[in-house]
């Protein structure tokens, strides 16, 4: 079973909203999921990212891969809770 951390898209047309999720690679975009970590949304300025960086990093220990946009997201929650 090869885990991904990857984005399911649930926002509305033109208004995207993603969350950051573990599933299975041959799962579909939006398919079930095996944890939700947390949200991103886009289109908003402050406090687009909500995302439990312990459970993602749990996870990668445990050999789930992130895509490149995950990765960079969970980057960027951990530099943003270094600073908080």
């Amino acid at each position: 079973m090869a885990l991904k951390i990857r984005l399911s898209r649930i926002g509305s047309t033109h208004n995207p909203i993603y969350h950051v999720v573990v599933a299975e690679a041959r799962s579909r975009r939006d398919g079930a999921a095996v944890e939700v970590l947390g949200t991103h949304n886009p289109r908003s300025k402050n406090d687009s990212l909500k995302l439990n960086v312990e459970r993602a990093d749990y996870w990668i220990s445990k050999g789930a891969t992130p895509t490149d946009t995950a990765l960079s997201l969970i980057k960027k929650a951990k530099k943003a809770a270094v600073t908080a």
